[in-house]
Order: C-alpha cells, then sequence, then structure tokens
C-alpha cells in the first residue's frame, strides 16, 4: 500500500494524505518520495484542482523523519562513486521539495502558482517539519503532546532536506539557532511563537482548506522568492549579520570544543548559503550534507543514539517468551537522594509507589523531593499544579513495611552495604508477595552476593539509577547468576515505563559502566602525579566530546566516595589489585578535607556558593607540575584507552551480551564521546590494527593496563571490525 494517497474533493482542493501503515508514527521512505512527486505532478497539472492541502492519517502526529536506510542505501547503491550517490539523492528531494514551493508558479512574474498547505495533527520532526517548510502555509493542531523541530543534530547530522537553507532564511540565522544547532522540540504554540509554523488551531485539515480556497498570488511567493528579499538579521557580511555569524562561530566550538562534525558543518552550510541565491544554496547545503554523511562520525552516532537507541528501548534483548510485566505497585528502600529520585520517576509514569524509610520524617522528606521538582516544572511551564497533585497523590511515604503488601516490584537503594541491604532484603520478603521482584540499585556491589540474601534469588536482579536519576536517560539492569528472566522481563518493562533507555549485563564488580568510567578517572589521578598539569587533563576530554573532564567528574561524584570505592576494591581483589600512586593522591586528597564540591574543596577551589574558582595549586605542593607537558593526543589517547579497553574486556568475558548496549550504555551513562557512538564504534572508526598499534605504544610507556585484549588482538589480524563480527545482522546469521 502506499505511503502517500491523494482525493480530489469537489470544492477543488486536493488532499494529500501520509499513512504508514506498517508504522506508529510516519517516516520517510525512498518509494514515497517517487509517490509524493507523483502526486504533485498530478495536483498540479490538473486544471480542476484549486489547491492542495498535505496532512497525516496518523490521529496525533505528521512524521517523525526520515527513514534512514533512504540515505545508506543512496551511498551504498552508488558503488565506487558514495558522495556522488548521496549528493544525487539529496538534490533529488530538493528537486521535489522546491516543486511544491514553486507549485507551477510562472518564473518571471511569480503567478499561476496553486496554494500548498500542511496541516500538522501533532509531532512533526526532521523531514516531517522540511517538507511543511517547503509549503506556503502550515497550520499545527492545538495539541500540547505535540513536539515541533529539527532534532538531526542529536544523532550527528544536520536537516539536510532543506531546511537548514529554509529555516535561516525564514528567521535569521540568530532565530534558526536553537533549531538547527540545538535541535530544540517544542510544543505547537512555542512553534508559532518562534515563526516555525503559521498557525495553532483545533483543526488543521478544515484551516488549511480554508486558506487553500482563499489564498491569492502574493500569499504563495516565499521571502526568498520576492524581490528585494532580505535575510532577517543580515547576511554575513552585513554589519549586524557579521557579529551574528562571528558570535555563532565562538559559540558552537565552545559548545562543542571541535569535536562534533555536524555543528562545524552546518554552521558551514549557513555561512555559505547566505551568501548566494537560494537555489544555490540548497545546493550548498547538499554538499555539505553528503560531506558529514560520510563521515564515519555520523554513521556511528546515527546508529547508536538512533537505531540502536530505539532498538534497546523497545525491547530488543527482552526475554520473548515471558507475559507484560507491567509495574502496578513499586516499593522503594531508602529515601535519599536516590530513592527519592527513583520514587519521583515511577509516581510520574503513573505508578503507585510506596516510600520506605527508617522513620516517617525521614520518608516524607524523600516525598517532598517530588514537590519541589514538580514546583520547579511549574515554574518553567513545563507542569501544573494539578499534575502535581496527581504524582504526589501516587507516593505514599512512610516506615510501615506492610504497606508494601501488594507491591509488584521492590527497588532497594539503602546504604551501600552488604549487611545493611541483605538485612533490608530479608525483612521485606517476609511481607511482599512471592512473586514480587526484588532488585538492588547498588553501583557497585555484585548482585549475585546481594542475592544470597534472598529466598529467591531467581527473582532478584539489579537496576542501577544513575544520578541524578530524573535527569540521566540510562539504567544498568544487572543479571545475577541465579536471575530468572522474569525479573529481567519486569526490569525492562518498568525501565520503558519510565521512559528510560535500558541496557543489560552480566554481573560482575562494577558491572559494566563504572567498570569504564572508574578507569577513566584513575588514568586521569595517574597523571596528575606524574606532573600534567589538570587544565591540560579536562580540556582534552572535553576536546573529544566529553561534556566535563576527569577531573572536574571527580570534584562532582566526590573524592570520599572514589577513596570508598579504592578501598573496597583492594580488599575484594587482594593482591591482583593494581596499586598505582593515583590511589595515594585519593587518600592523601581525603586526609585534606578536600571531598570535591560538596566540601567546597578539591581539585578545585571554591567560593562561598559552591562556583568553581579554579583549580586548586595545592595540590602541585606534593605532585610538582613537570617541566615539559605531555602533547594533546597522548593525553587524549590515555583517557580514551583506558575506557575502551575495559569495554572491550566486559565483552570478552560475558559481562556484555550486545555491542549496541555497549555503545549506547557508554554515551548516555557518562558521555563517552558521543561524536564516535560509543567504545565500540570509535574502534571500528580508528580500526582495530591500530588499535593494537597504539595499546602496544601506551603499554610500553605507561604500563600493562594499556596491553591489548586478546579479542581486539585477533581482529586485527583477521581485519575484522565490531559491528562486522558482533553486529545484529551478523548475530541474525549466526
Amino acid at each position: 500500500m502506499a505511503d502517500f494517497t491523494m482525493k480530489k474533493d469537489d470544492d477543488g482542493v486536493a488532499v494529500i494524505t501520509w499513512d504508514v501503515v506498517d508504522k506508529s508514527m510516519n517516516v520517510m521512505r525512498a518509494e514515497a518520495l517517487l509517490e509524493l512527486d507523483k502526486l504533485i505532478e498530478d495536483a498540479l497539472a490538473d486544471e480542476t484542482v484549486q489547491g492542495v492541502v498535505i496532512t497525516s492519517g496518523k490521529p496525533d502526529s505528521f512524521a517523525g523523519g526520515m527513514d534512514l536506510t533512504v540515505l545508506a542505501d543512496m551511498k551504498t547503491n552508488a558503488g565506487d562513486e558514495p558522495a556522488k550517490g548521496l549528493f544525487d539523492g539529496i538534490m533529488q528531494m530538493h528537486g521535489l521539495l522546491r516543486k511544491i514551493e514553486l507549485a507551477g508558479m510562472d518564473a518571471k512574474t511569480k503567478k499561476g502558482g496553486k496554494p500548498i498547505a500542511a496541516a500538522l495533527p501533532g509531532t512533526a520532526a526532521g523531514i516531517g517539519l522540511e517538507l511543511p517548510l517547503a509549503t506556503h502555509r502550515i497550520f499545527a493542531a492545538n495539541n500540547p503532546k505535540a513536539k515541533i523541530g529539527l532534532p538531526e543534530i542529536m544523532v550527528g547530522i544536520f536537516p539536510g532536506a532543506g531546511g537548514t537553507t529554509r529555516l535561516v532564511r525564514k528567521l535569521g540565522a540568530m532565530g534558526a539557532s536553537p533549531f538547527l544547532l540545538e535541535g530544540k522540540m517544542v510544543s505547537p504554540d512555542k512553534a508559532q511563537k518562534a515563526g516555525l509554523i503559521d498557525e495553532v488551531v483545533d483543526d488543521p485539515l478544515a484551516a488549511a482548506r480554508d486558506w487553500v480556497l482563499s489564498a491569492k498570488d502574493a500569499d504563495i511567493v516565499k521571502p526568498w522568492d520576492a524581490k528585494g528579499y532580505k535575510m532577517p538579521g543580515g547576511t554575513p557580511y552585513h554589519p549586524a549579520g557579521f557579529m551574528t555569524f562571528v558570535g555563532a562561530s565562538a559559540m558552537v566550538h565552545g559548545k562543542t570544543q571541535g569535536a562534533f562534525p555536524a555543528a562545524k558543518a552546518l554552521l558551514s552550510a549557513v555561512y555559505e548559503g547566505a551568501q548566494v541565491p537560494f537555489d544555490t544554496g540548497l545546493k550548498i547545503e547538499a554538499r555539505w550534507f553528503t560531506n558529514i554523511l560520510m563521515n564515519p562520525s555520523s554513521a556511528a552516532m546515527m546508529r547508536s543514539l538512533f537505531v540502536n537507541k530505539e532498538a534497546l528501548e523497545k525491547g530488543a534483548v527482552r526475554p520473548k517468551d515471558v507475559p507484560d510485566q507491567r509495574v502496578k505497585k513499586v516499593g522503594v528502600l531508602g529515601a535519599g537522594m536516590m530513592g527519592s529520585g527513583i520514587a519521583l520517576v515511577s509516581a510520574m509514569a503513573g505508578m503507585e509507589v510506596v516510600l520506605i524509610d527508617r522513620d516517617d520524617e525521614t520518608a516524607e522528606r524523600g516525598k517532598s523531593y517530588t514537590a519541589t521538582y514538580m514546583d520547579k516544572g511549574i515554574k518553567r511551564g513545563k507542569a501544573t499544579e494539578q499534575k502535581k497533585e496527581e504524582t504526589l497523590a501516587q507516593i505514599t511515604a512512610t516506615s510501615d513495611l506492610s504497606k508494601l503488601d501488594g507491591c509488584d516490584l521492590i527497588i532497594e537503594a539503602v546504604f551501600e552495604d552488604p549487611k545493611v541491604k541483605a538485612e533490608m532484603t530479608q525483612k521485606v520478603e517476609a511481607v511482599i508477595p512471592e512473586d514480587c521482584i526484588f532488585a538492588s540499585n547498588t553501583s557497585t556491589l555484585p548482585i549475585t552476593g546481594l542475592a544470597k540474601a534472598s529466598k529467591r534469588p531467581e527473582q532478584f536482579i539489579g537496576i542501577h539509577f544513575f544520578s541524578p536519576v530524573e535527569r540521566m536517560f540510562l539504567v544498568e539492569i544487572i543479571k545475577g547468576k541465579e536471575t530468572g528472566p522474569r525479573a529481567v522481563a519486569k526490569a525492562l518493562d518498568y525501565v520503558r515505563q519510565i521512559r528510560k533507555t535500558p541496557i543489560v549485563v552480566n554481573d560482575a564488580r562494577f558491572f559494566y559502566c563504572n567498570r569504564c568510567i572508574i578507569p577513566y578517572g584513575n588514568e586521569a589521578t595517574r597523571m596528575v602525579t606524574e606532573g600534567v598539569a589538570m587544565p591540560l587533563i579536562d580540556h582534552a576530554a572535553r576536546q573529544l566530546g566529553f561534556p566535563v573532564g576527569p577531573i572536574q567528574l571527580g570534584d562532582e561524584t566526590s573524592i570520599d566516595l572514589a577513596a570508598k570505592i579504592t578501598r573496597a576494591t583492594k580488599e575484594a581483589m587482594g593482591n591482583a589489585y593494581p596499586a598505582s600512586e593515583a590511589d595515594n593522591l585519593v587518600f592523601w586528597m581525603e586526609e585534606q578535607g578536600r571531598l570535591g564540591r560538596k566540601s567546597k574543596a578539591g581539585y578545585f577551589d571554591y567560593d562561598e556558593a559552591g562556583k568553581r574558582q579554579g583549580y586548586w595549586k595545592g595540590i602541585h605542593d606534593k605532585y610538582p607540575l613537570a617541566d615539559e607537558q605531555p602533547d594533546l593526543q597522548e593525553v587524549q589517547d590515555r583517557l580514551m584507552f583506558a575506557q575502551v579497553l575495559e569495554a572491550v574486556k566486559a565483552l570478552e568475558e560475558g559481562v556484555l551480551e550486545d555491542i549496541r548496549e555497549g555503545d549506547v550504555g557508554a554515551v548516555l551513562a557518562w558521555g563517552f564521546a558521543p561524536w564516535s557512538g560509543g567504545p565500540f564504534s570509535w574502534l571500528d572508526i580508528i580500526g582495530a590494527p591500530y588499535a593494537v598499534e597504539r595499546c602496544n605504544e601506551l603499554a610500553a610507556k605507561f604500563g600493562e593496563r594499556f596491553a591489548p585484549p586478546a579479542l581486539l588482538v585477533e581482529m586485527a589480524e583477521n581485519g575484522e571490525t565490531f559491528y562486522g563480527r558482533f553486529g545484529v545482522e551478523q548475530a541474525k546469521a549466526a
């Protein structure tokens, strides 16, 4: 069945409806572009058609974007000339949208065209907005749940179907920047205020029909096609525009540190395109879009942050034969920061929540976390008093364990001590239903060990949240040795309910995420003990795309926590523990009372308000700065390989079962170089042979921790890639 269909009504309006029958939201497919082109040609050629309305067959959305296989196919079908294949395919899309925009009007007089309007029932993203931008008027439904925008930059590309060129000419570079450079998605009313769309109405299809029947020639000429057009805010060589573009360049580099290719390419397309006629601007946009699609970073980001992330959220690793395990009533043990955050996101998802702590006052204090959060949302217009009351009504704060009766999931978030957790597990299991799943939110303690306190270890699992719970996107689910499939399904269904992204890993010390994060911090502190300047270390990480450097991260997560983890790991590993001077640095900082931001003293100095004032120079009394500092590349390689090699070992040892989870987890949990798509994607970009060669160089200079794992060596020898060997398609073939 065709994705686009057209019905010509007696009043002279042709309604083109976009409805991809096998999708809950429309996505643009290659064959659909051809269908739309033919329908537009038909409508423009038919004398009985006065105008066209393009709408959606989905009741609550217009379109979610482009089917990414379209771009992939353009590339692969071109054989030895992938760039030419991409450029030609993109220009064909431009041709179609330009045909809609010009609507058959005379090239010189700009008369005789047929009005074409877009009627959006709800969300319009990516090509779902680029197509309407090519029409002459956009009507959106008064649907507060709808989101409108161009989020492409978030997955490593930019709007390449004319959205970049049109939006800059429509709003000016400054007005377009939040939507192009930040991927901002907004509600219909905010989209109208910003100038993205024209009208918000109760019935967009009816409003669009009325407008089409009354529109005049002048109404359908876009500003950039009209004589005397001037870009809002000015072009790059206009005095006002010059300052805008200088500022934009500085802002982009300041935010991205040069690590994200798409942002630079977007800015180039805007800067160059603003100086030429519109059709030439489209061609420039297509060239830069081709450039970014040929960059391996864009493919890696799209795969990890769109394809793989979506697959995991839809249950790609969920046990197939387990029926729906949606949570109705959840018990949260511990009303500290983590427990309070878990209660908040659970209540917001509509679950009944019982928040337990040692006394009612402490439990109520945990509940107030939700009230404070909702108050902030109300101030920002993101929530209402009614929503706040409904959410708080979902939470029962108490010290009475009997209130846990009827829970189908328990999430324990008490003090990180095996004895405390064991005692709580036994007390709670005495009152909860026998089929209730019990989860621990531990960040480091092995789940198999904690499950020994349970009468039902097959129903015991780890659900590791990251802090702050309400802001972090990832949840790490950990299977103990005896954890059964129903517990895994319950955890996955719960994470889906709270709208976060899950990864499932097997039990091991530090699981997956912390296993990789800890060496990142350790390598940074090792460098400090060697006399490497702290600003160099942090800036090296930020130029790799990490949101914060490892030194700053150490202060944010607290130095006494690092000391506690170090002691516990030493005790657990005994003689196998790889001690280093970095441990002594952490212990020394702890002794000095410099525990990080929370104590207003750590690797940084802070003012009374807790604002960073600069790196603490006193650290050099114990660890003097080296006279000769290492080059940037060496610092970056040490930071990257410290994490990446642990990811490879996690896969090698079976902690990770799916490399998609390794990549998505790394980017969402600790911000691993998002432009790379994650550790396995990064290794595929640089190639296993080079990775092994560089690891051997680092190992010779800095120690065996950089020795390449056997799996990586084997892959280098065989010329393999991780996605070539462990990708989903390969797994299916096996």
